[in-house]
Formats: C-alpha cells, sequence, structure tokens
C-alpha cells in the first residue's frame, strides 16, 4: 500500500500529525448528531462504524487511583496540605498518574472498558474549607485560598504530565463554585456571597489551576447568588471561558442537572435545563440528561446542531490529547504495567507524605521523641489503632499492605519489647473499657482515637454522621474521651494520644489527659510506620495544621453563610486553641534576616526577601517558614493572609537560607464600587514565623 493511498483511507482525526483543531473538526463532521450527543454524557458509548469504543470519564484520584483495585492509598488531601510542601505532593501525583496510566493499560488488555479505570480523573476538591462543620472538609487542601491554589497546582501538575503531546492524565478542579457544606442540603442550596468574597476567597484557587493548564473544571450541585453552578453563564461563561480563557473541558457534578429542575426548582424538567447547560458552556454529563434531552431542546428551538459541536469538541479534544485515537506506540505512557502499581518507591512516598503531614500538638516535657531504653512495655489502645478505616479515608484504593498503628508501632518497637494491644473502647459505650489492667502494668500507653471516614464525609457515605455526613460539633466521640479519663485515673505514667481525624477536634476535651499529643489525619497505607517514625524519633514531627482549631463552633457564624466575616483565620480575631499553621517540633529554630526587603515598592514591583533559619536544637528538622501579610486598615481587609511558604531541612546547629519572591500583584483586592481587582496604597506589615499568629520576623513596607 503506498503512502498515499494510506492517508486516503485513513481520517483525518485519527492523523497524529494533523492539529488537535483539524483533528476535532474532522471527528464532529464524521459524527451524526445522534451519535455527537451519545458522547455528551460520561458513560460514552462505542460507535461502532468508526471504531471508536466505549469510554467512562469518571474517575477519582483524590489521595491514589480510588475505587480501582490495588493501587498506593497515599494520606487524604487536608493531611497532605499539612505537610505545606506542594513538590512532595507533585512528587505523589506524578506517581498516581503513572499508576493510572499502568491500570488503564492492563484495563484495556481486558477489553475493561469500565467506570474507574480511565485516564479522566476528577480530583483535587479544591473548595475553601470555611468551616470545620463540612465533613467533606478532609477533601481540599484546608481553609486557606493560597495554600490551597499552590497545593492544587502541583497536584495537577504530577496527574497532567510534562509530555509535549500528550497528557498523562487529565486533572480536574471542582467544586465550581461556593460548595462547601451544608452536606444535607447541597442539591438545593443557595450559596449567597458578594463580589468581593467570591473573588478573593472561593475563586482565587480555580483561577490559579486554570492558569497552570488544569484540564478539566467541574461544577458544583447548589446555586450560587441564585445561579444554579452548571448552568451558571456568570461562572461558566462570563468567568471561566471569557475572562479566564479556560480551554478545558467543563463537566457536571454527578445528577447536577436533575437538581435544577427536580430540587433547585428554577426550571421546568430537563429538556429546559439540557439546553440552558449546553448554553452555559457544559461540555460533559455525570448523568443522562444531555444524552436523554438534547435532541428533544434542538427540536422545540432551545439550541442547534451547532450548539452541539461546540459542546462536544472540547472533551473531544482531552480525548486527543490523552491518545485515544493514536497507535500506542506514540504515547510514551503506554508501556506502563503492573510493575508500576504500588511500587516501592511509591510506597516510600506515601511513608514520607505521611510522616511530613502529622502535627505535634503536645509534648509535655518532652516525652516525645520516645526512648526505647526507657520502655520495657508498651500498651497500644483504641478504637482507631488496628482500624482500617482511619488509615484509608474516602476516595480511596485498595493495598495489600496497609500498616496499621498497631503493626507499625510494634515493628518500630522490635521483638525484644512487650508490646501489647487493646481495643479498649467502642464509638457508643462511656463505661465499660478494656485494656485498663494491662496498660496499668506497662511502661507506656498511646490511645489511638479519633473519627473515621463513617462519622465524618460526603452525603450518603459518612453514615454514622448526625448530619447528612456533617459534624455537629468538634467533639471526639464521648467514649473516646471517658476512655482516656478512665486510663489516666489507672496511672501516671506515659500517655501519647494519637488522634484520626479529617478536620478541627476538640483537643481541649482530652489534653489534660495526655502527656503528648499527635494528630495523624487519616495517614495512608503507611500511617502506622510513619506514625512510628515520629514517636521513635526517626524523624522529627513537621506537619502544620490548614485550618485553624477554634475552641468552639459557637464562636463562627452561621454554617451556612458563606460570607467570609468571622471565619478563617483570614477574618477570625477571637481566641483560638490551635492557630492555621501551627505545629511543633523536637526542635527549635531562630529566624534572623538574610535580606531585608525594601522600604517602598510599586504595584508592578516583587516583594523580595531572605530570612536565615538556624536550628537551635539537638536533632536535624525540617521547618515550614510561613510569611504572612497584613494590610493597611482599610475596610475588609484579612487580617493577615498566607503568601508564601518554603519547606527547608536544617541540620542540628545548621542553617539555611529562605528567599521569597511575592508579586506586589498578589497582594490585590477586590474593589466592589469599580468591580475590579485593585493593589491598595499604603504600610504592609510582612511577618515570618511557624505559625499565623506567631511573628518571629516582621517589617513594614510601602505600597505607593
Amino acid at each position: 500500500m503506498t503512502s498515499m493511498s494510506y492517508a486516503q483511507q485513513t481520517p483525518l482525526f485519527r492523523d497524529s500529525k494533523q492539529t488537535l483543531v483539524v483533528r476535532t473538526q474532522d471527528l464532529l463532521k464524521q459524527l451524526t448528531l445522534e451519535e455527537k450527543i451519545s458522547l455528551l454524557g460520561y458513560r460514552s458509548p462505542e460507535i461502532t462504524r468508526l471504531n471508536i469504543p466505549a469510554y467512562n470519564w469518571w474517575n477519582e484520584a483524590l489521595h491514589g487511583v480510588a475505587r480501582a483495585g490495588e493501587a498506593t492509598i497515599f494520606p487524604q488531601a487536608i493531611g497532605m496540605a499539612a505537610s505545606f510542601n506542594d513538590q512532595l505532593l507533585k512528587d505523589i501525583s506524578a506517581a498516581i498518574s503513572t499508576e493510572a496510566r499502568a491500570k488503564y493499560n492492563l484495563s484495556l488488555q481486558q477489553n475493561r472498558r469500565i467506570q474507574y479505570m480511565g485516564l479522566t480523573f476528577w480530583s483535587p476538591n479544591i473548595n475553601i474549607f470555611r468551616d470545620p462543620r463540612w465533613g467533606r472538609g478532609q477533601e481540599t487542601y484546608g481553609e486557606d485560598p493560597f495554600l490551597t491554589s499552590q497545593m492544587g497546582v502541583a497536584f495537577i501538575k504530577g496527574l497532567q504530565g510534562n509530555d509535549p503531546h500528550y497528557l498523562k492524565t487529565s486533572a480536574c478542579a471542582k467544586h465550581f463554585a461556593v460548595h462547601s457544606g451544608p452536606e444535607a442540603g447541597r442539591h438545593s442550596f443557595n450559596a449567597v456571597v458578594d463580589e468581593k468574597d467570591l473573588r478573593e476567597t472561593y475563586l482565587y484557587a480555580f483561577n490559579k489551576l486554570v492558569d497552570a493548564k488544569v484540564e478539566s473544571i467541574m461544577c458544583g450541585y447548589n446555586r450560587v447568588n441564585n445561579e444554579p453552578c452548571c448552568t451558571s453563564n456568570t461562572l461558566l461563561n462570563d468567568i471561566l471561558t471569557k475572562e479566564w480563557h479556560f480551554q478545558g473541558h467543563k463537566v457536571t457534578d454527578c445528577g447536577a442537572l436533575d437538581d435544577i429542575w427536580s430540587r433547585h426548582k428554577v426550571m421546568k424538567g430537563p429538556v429546559e435545563v439540557a439546553a440552558a447547560a449546553i448554553k452555559a458552556g457544559i461540555n460533559l454529563d455525570c448523568s443522562n440528561i444531555l444524552q436523554k434531552d438534547a435532541l428533544q431542546a434542538i427540536k422545540e428551538g432551545l439550541l442547534t446542531a451547532a450548539d452541539i459541536d461546540s459542546a462536544l469538541a472540547p472533551a473531544l479534544r482531552t480525548q486527543f490529547k490523552l491518545g485515544f485515537f493514536d497507535d500506542p506506540s506514540l504515547v510514551p505512557y503506554s508501556k506502563l504495567g503492573a510493575e508500576s502499581v504500588r511500587s516501592p518507591e511509591h510506597v516510600a512516598l506515601a511513608r514520607k507524605m505521611a510522616q511530613q503531614s502529622m502535627v505535634l500538638l503536645k509534648n509535655s516535657k518532652g516525652i516525645l521523641p520516645l526512648k526505647q531504653s526507657q520502655y520495657n512495655s508498651i500498651m497500644i489502645l483504641g478504637p482507631n489503632a488496628a482500624s482500617l478505616d482511619a488509615l484509608v479515608a474516602n476516595y480511596h484504593g485498595v493495598s495489600k499492605n496497609t500498616v496499621t498503628f498497631v503493626e507499625g508501632i510494634t515493628d518500630a518497637a522490635g521483638p525484644g519489647v512487650g508490646v501489647q494491644y487493646d481495643q479498649g473502647c467502642d464509638y457508643t459505650d462511656t463505661t465499660r473499657f478494656g485494656g485498663l489492667w494491662a496498660a496499668e502494668n506497662s511502661d507506656l500507653s498511646i490511645a489511638v482515637l479519633g473519627l473515621t471516614p463513617v462519622l465524618e464525609g460526603e452525603e450518603g457515605d459518612a453514615f454514622l454522621a448526625a448530619s447528612g455526613g456533617d459534624r455537629v460539633n468538634m467533639s471526639l466521640p464521648a467514649s473516646h474521651i471517658a476512655f482516656l479519663k478512665a486510663l489516666r485515673k489507672r496511672h501516671n505514667k506515659p500517655i501519647v494520644a494519637v488522634i484520626t481525624a479529617g478536620s478541627a477536634i476538640d483537643i481541649a476535651a482530652i489534653e489534660p489527659y495526655a502527656d503528648a499529643i499527635v494528630l495523624a489525619w487519616y495517614p495512608g497505607e503507611q500511617g502506622g510506620n510513619a506514625l512510628a517514625d515520629i514517636l521513635f524519633g526517626k524523624i522529627s514531627p513537621s506537619g502544620h495544621l490548614p485550618v485553624t482549631f477554634y475552641k468552639s463552633l459557637s464562636d463562627l457564624t452561621a454554617y451556612d453563610s458563606y460570607i467570609m466575616k468571622g471565619k478563617t483565620y483570614r477574618y477570625f480575631n477571637g481566641e483560638v486553641q490551635y492557630p492555621f499553621g501551627f505545629g511543633l517540633s523536637y526542635t527549635s529554630f531562630a529566624y534572623s534576616w538574610g535580606k531585608v526587603p525594601k522600604a517602598v515598592y510599586s504595584a508592578k514591583d516583587v516583594l523580595e526577601f531572605t530570612v536565615t533559619v538556624k536550628n537551635t536544637g539537638t536533632i536535624d528538622a525540617d521547618e515550614v517558614v510561613q510569611a504572612y501579610i497584613q494590610y493597611p486598615g482599610i475596610e475588609r481587609m484579612p487580617l493577615k493572609e498566607l503568601k508564601g511558604f518554603q519547606r527547608v531541612t536544617v541540620k542540628k546547629n545548621g542553617e539555611q537560607n529562605v528567599t521569597f519572591k511575592i508579586p506586589v500583584n498578589e497582594l490585590r483586592k477586590w474593589d466592589l464600587q469599580k468591580g475590579q481587582w485593585k493593589v491598595y496604597s499604603g504600610n504592609y506589615k510582612i511577618v515570618l514565623g511557624s505559625h499565623s499568629q506567631d511573628d518571629k520576623l516582621s517589617v513594614t513596607v510601602k505600597i505607593k
């Protein structure tokens, strides 16, 4: 066969040398109207005559390839945020995408074109964790827009890869927008916010991920200022497409279009909704309204065939970028196989991230790190000490080698130490406890208490939660508190409390009864090893809280209010248990100026300065240097705001220089009167420390 005759037989959409525009337009010409409409849903059917196989778009990768069998389980997203290590998160998301490609390749070999085996991942969740009651807050990177954006950008870059021609996988920023509970009303809720809170808090991270070329955006279930997110001209057309020039595809949350007519009740029925969604720019429906009702919308004159082409084209472009229509030999990821799933390197990454995520909240009299020579016998207790759920969180995969806290501590202690385990208590009984006698006769007790994903999470999944997945308070289960009290009453030997959770906890209720407290989050498959590494001093704890631990929910404004005033460290001015960014270490650090900022800047300048971090303790450790900005005294400015962070390893008695470069444009705020961004002139204070209330170094600069 000559090359000319081959070219004549090969459609342009299968020619990898053609541009995306040419290939997409050719495929649209080949498809019938009915076929195009059939491809607008997440269950895309086979188009036999064009040899296009079926494809299921729905896949999850929140902290590892989820719901698809064996995969490395990394710490839950909130825990990874606590690492303040965006480079490590990028390495982890690159590992996730490697496993995703491997599993995809293996599934194709068996012709398994099923849900959760594709390459289009609906992760990360970059909503702002504005209130600790939200059960899904564990899926986010915390309450701060800047931290969320940095971690989110790192995650999507690792997922999507850096090949100039092909996406490794497709990432998706969700849920667009202003979406963070209450879970019980998420299908009908109307989030009311003004443009200032919308722009500065709720859209900030989405904008950064669009700038970083995220391939997909998922719209939320809720309304924003009366517009359903998935038919919102304001969000999807005016901001996302026209203002931000988003080039990827827009997908609905699952069933969100049904909610618009059946629960929000702002449209008459599914035909009207299908037309409105396509007109607003939706490209893919995680339900079947577009597939069922778009043709009727055309018949009723609500849509045209050209509208269908415009809707389908971005999703097709994503498939081209993933290499779906090319010979596998051209796609650099097509040879990845089983050896890439849970490889030793990926498991090591999971352990490293779990180490860096855990937050030391209390360490009375320096009891930690444990000196193994002092403890002949250790009692491990608590309902979460051997719990799989407390490791894997939600949206998780399956690992054949998860390491529980019991297993990790026992292994680290070694066979020459007498280690025992007892569940101790359950989640309900506040009077009958186990393991107390054994603890009384041991040198040390480690009690693993807290929450699991059945007590906080997504609507329906957290089936033991009191309020649709949400939390009604910040309390630990009453039985856990009673158990720790009983444990302390029986002896005065050291007690280490380990808390699992995906959100803020009332630590004050247990603080008097434990000598040390470690917040482990939901630390993934290597959680047990990572905890043992910290307890026995293999590494120093270095996690920092990505959320504020308030004293009481009564200190906060109403949960269903999306007004930012009085919420998060940026706007809350009361006393707290632990401030945003807090985390203890086994050593201490001193800061000094290496290069002081200039005195005066213009709006086009960059704030550049260097701080020297000295380890003044006796152990090598990581410090997370956090740079905050305090704004001029203008109405509705944040109290302070994170605008830079860097994790640095400093050897004992050693020093490291850390340089920050913060564009002055990053300090812009939304001018409500003019409806645009503005850098306000005035005095700005740069504050450097280990958390949001720490002031190790500070200086005031003027922006003119």
